[in-house]
């Protein structure tokens, strides 16, 4: 018996073996282990392929094994795989490649649309793998971390590069993504941080404690809401949220990648984080993923590693904003269809947008507000309680005045939040301060005694849920990242209770 390696993505990456033998019998060829009607056709293919290379087939059975043989499997890249270990029976090869390929009638290697996506999660599951792909994907997938990728034009070659290792020399790629080349070290770590600013905070006057709040939000990755008239800057501040948020490491580029391929297969990689942006109009299965058949990846799940920002937050269905809860306190989210289950990391920085009233001139001092309070009071019911008490900071928009000048600029937020993120990781978290676990609380977020009286007073005197009390913790400790403090001060916890929602202070 031969084998070789290839995978298959559906809901998630399933690593499979393809195996082939001969057996006595009438000749034929038979594909079992749950082989899908993409596999099936590929029969004809590699019979095709193979005969335009003079191959005699052999008189004897065909057995070709696709374990695990209990999960079904579909696509034409199992055609190179197949056509191999037809070719090759009688000669001796190793069994540590991934070989994937679509076959042309006469001998072509091809790739397929869902290829790149495939190995991509591949990366993230597999290390220093080996892998055998058709030339036209090859450089892409150079340019892949932990691959080494070799590259051949049709079958005939592929044939070769198992009996030839001289030539198996020349077929190697060997390149390296830019973003790669520009990288940090942390510890044992390696991150490449971002250098794109081409949305800048030093575009924005004044609103000097909503950048201040952005700072304390990048830093922790925090969840952020901000309140305002039309016009003061919300939907600015959040833009720009995302190109100062932490460097990403390898892994987490893969992974963003990844998500971000199932969604459009033509994808590259980036320093910048994601960015999710959906419209109040959007429909549930369109943001939280779903579909009728499988389960498809939806924004909250491409924002992973990034920012999901909702403009004009009140304007989301109910049942939208109550579904949020999960993804934002779990950061994961499970969608089950009759055919599949799917789990998704959901470790995303949440920022909303929203005007204090309909007409949004509540907090206006030149323009007076004319809703009434039952208008009011309906337009904000749609943000429950419990949803509120996952945000981490709050902010009360300034007006608009003609005395607001520019100030800081996103370079040197960025490199304020580079400093945090240092400290955090040098702490030996695995998480940031706003993904913490209950027990990674109590181990990283250590008050002075000045600030532990300080919480226990607000505790009573704010009515802060068990929630609210450890969100408060976290973006304390962010605060004190920011002033290079290895313990919460006093200062640093009372600036962090400043950006509790309103409804608690």
């Amino acid at each position: 018996m031969k084998s070789l390696k290839c995978a298959v993505f559906t809901d998630t990456l399933i690593s499979v073996s393809v195996e082939s033998t001969f057996v006595r019998g009438l000749p034929g060829f038979n594909i079992v282990g749950l082989a899908g009607t993409t596999i099936k056709e590929s029969e004809s293919r590699v019979k095709a392929a193979l005969m335009s290379l003079n191959f005699k087939f052999p008189a004897s059975k065909i057995i070709i094994n696709l374990s695990p043989s209990d999960v079904p499997k579909n696509g034409s890249h199992f055609d190179l795989a197949i056509a191999l270990l037809i070719a090759l029976q009688k000669e001796s090869f190793g069994d540590d490649f991934f070989v994937f390929g679509e076959l042309g009638l006469d001998g072509t290697l091809k790739s397929t649309a869902s290829l790149f996506s495939t190995l991509l999660f591949l990366s993230a599951h597999v290390k220093n793998a080996k892998i055998l792909v058709p030339k036209e994907i090859a450089l892409r997938a150079s340019t892949i971390p932990n691959y080494e990728v070799y590259a051949v034009e049709n079958l005939a070659e592929a044939i070769r590069f198992f009996s030839d290792d001289e030539f198996a020399t020349t077929c190697l790629m060997s390149e390296t993504h830019p973003i790669f080349k520009d990288i940090i070290k942390i510890g044992n770590e390696i991150y490449v941080p971002n250098r794109n600013f081409t949305l800048n905070f030093k575009d924005i006057k004044g609103q000097e404690r909503a950048k201040r709040a952005s700072l304390i939000a990048a830093s922790g990755m925090h969840n952020i809401l901000f309140e305002g008239s039309p016009g003061c800057g919300k939907s600015m501040c959040a833009k720009r949220i995302a190109q100062i948020l932490p460097p990403q490491s390898v892994s987490e580029i893969l992974l963003s990648c990844a998500y971000e391929s199932l969604n459009n297969k033509n994808v590259d990689f980036s320093a910048l984080r994601a960015f999710r942006s959906p419209h109040h109009t959007s429909t549930r299965s369109s943001i939280f993923g779903g579909g009728s058949l499988g389960a498809r990846i939806g924004e909250v799940a491409l924002a992973n590693g990034g920012e999901l920002f909702f403009d004009e937050l009140p304007h989301f269905g109910k049942q939208i904003l109550e579904s949020l809860r999960e993804p934002l306190e779990d950061n994961k989210i499970l969608i089950s269809r009759v055919n599949s289950k799917t789990e998704y990391e959901t470790k995303f920085i949440f920022v909303a947008a929203q005007n204090p009233c309909p007409c949004g001139h509540l907090f206006s001092q030149s323009t007076s507000c004319s809703c009434s309070a039952n208008e009011i009071k309906k337009y904000k019911s749609v943000i429950s309680g419990p949803l509120l008490d996952r945000i981490d900071l709050y902010v009360a928009m300034d007006e608009v005045s003609k005395d607001d000048r520019t100030s800081i600029s996103s370079e040197e937020m960025y490199e304020r939040v580079v400093c945090a993120f240092r400290a955090q990781k040098l702490r030996q978290q695995n998480e940031l301060n706003a993904k913490l676990s209950d027990k990674d609380v109590q181990k990283f977020c250590v008050l002075e005694s000045s600030a532990q009286n300080i919480l226990e007073s607000a505790i009573s005197r704010y009515n802060l849920s068990q929630r609210g009390i450890i969100k408060t913790k976290k973006v304390a400790r962010s605060i004190a990242d920011l002033s290079e403090s290895e313990v919460i001060a006093k200062v640093h916890l009372l600036e962090a209770l400043s950006f509790r929602t309103r409804s608690e202070i």
